[in-house]
């Protein structure tokens, strides 16, 4: 979740809750003693606060992990409240002061707040690290999928330009506008309508290759086409259907895509029919980078489900507009 366990993310935390209760004080004290007496007294109570929460934070921090966020912040708080409580007990011992109800409300208060701020903290200082691992995790998912899009795409234009030279003009350029997809920049973004054209590309070509056998239907939506979306989003699926749906059948199948603008989302299906089981089973690679690739650009936003069923497979995408 974050890492608390070291001298520097300490040494911060204890720095900015001293700032706030020193000028928490400072509002309160009618002068320069009076306040140095209370940041005191306020001092035993929030450093012996703070440094409880913290190692316990670090020695849960593996636990919390595994957690649904509410419950990070539920244990989160429950122990900042607890802490500055055991703080108060503390400096109670040591100046004999009794501890009304009233006060142990405030100071668990206090704490619960405090303890609020550092969680938010230490999830935003997460938060500004992440982009920097994102960008190499998402370079090396694309390094992944090329190699895989280039082969077939080049090893299917090679047969077309042996059955028939008279095409080839027209396979080659469309080759090469996947392989400009497949060579674009890590960071790019990208059209839904661009997505779309590329995979009829792809799939003219796959068409010249099986005939009759790839049957194809679009089903798109033109309020969908402006949706932000990585590149090579539909290619790696619609392959994957010609793959499994089409070419292991001797009556071929059907790939359908389908598009379609719903409030401030946009849903993408593309499914394929389902007889026999392909002849080379996948490893479901293109899949698990695909869904890695949204979460890394659309985070929480972003939906990737896989509905197998009885002769058809689906594979449905929710994203924001």
């Amino acid at each position: 979740m974050f890492d608390v366990c070291h001298a520097g993310l300490v040494l911060r935390a204890v720095l900015g809750v001293q700032l706030m209760l020193g000028l928490g004080m400072a509002l309160a004290a009618r002068d320069l003693p009076q306040w140095m007496a209370w940041v005191s007294s306020g001092t035993v109570v929030s450093l012996s606060g703070v440094l409880l929460w913290l190692l316990l934070i670090c020695a849960l921090q593996r636990q919390l992990a595994r957690w649904p966020e509410r419950w990070q912040w539920g244990l989160a708080l429950l122990l900042g409240a607890l802490c500055a409580s055991l703080g108060w007990q503390l400096l109670s011992l040591a100046s004999g002061e009794a501890s009304s109800l009233f006060r142990l409300l405030s100071v668990a208060l206090a704490g619960l707040a405090a303890s609020a701020m550092l969680l938010y903290w230490l999830k935003q200082r997460q938060r500004a690290q992440r982009p920097a691992d994102d960008l190499a995790r998402l370079v090396e998912l694309q390094a992944r999928i090329r190699p895989h899009f280039l082969f077939n795409t080049l090893n299917t234009a090679i047969a077309l330009v042996r059955i028939d030279p008279q095409r080839a003009e027209g396979v080659l350029e469309d080759l090469s506008e996947l392989f400009r997809a497949a060579l674009a920049e890590t960071d790019a973004v990208v059209s839904l309508d661009a997505e779309v054209e590329l995979a009829r590309r792809y799939l003219d070509i796959e068409q010249l290759r099986h005939g009759a056998r790839l049957r194809v239907g679009w089903q798109l939506d033109p309020a969908a086409g402006s949706a932000r979306v990585p590149p090579l989003l539909l290619q790696p699926l619609v392959e994957n259907a010609v793959r499994h749906g089409v070419e292991p059948n001797e009556q071929g199948g059907d790939v359908e895509i389908r598009t379609r603008a719903r409030g401030s989302e946009v849903e993408i299906l593309v499914s394929n029919t389902v007889q026999a089981p392909a002849r080379q089973p996948g490893h479901g690679l293109a899949l698990r980078n695909l869904r890695e690739r949204l979460r890394l650009m659309h985070d929480v936003a972003a939906r990737f489900e896989l509905s197998p069923e009885a002769g058809r497979f689906t594979v449905r995408i929710v994203l924001p507009r």
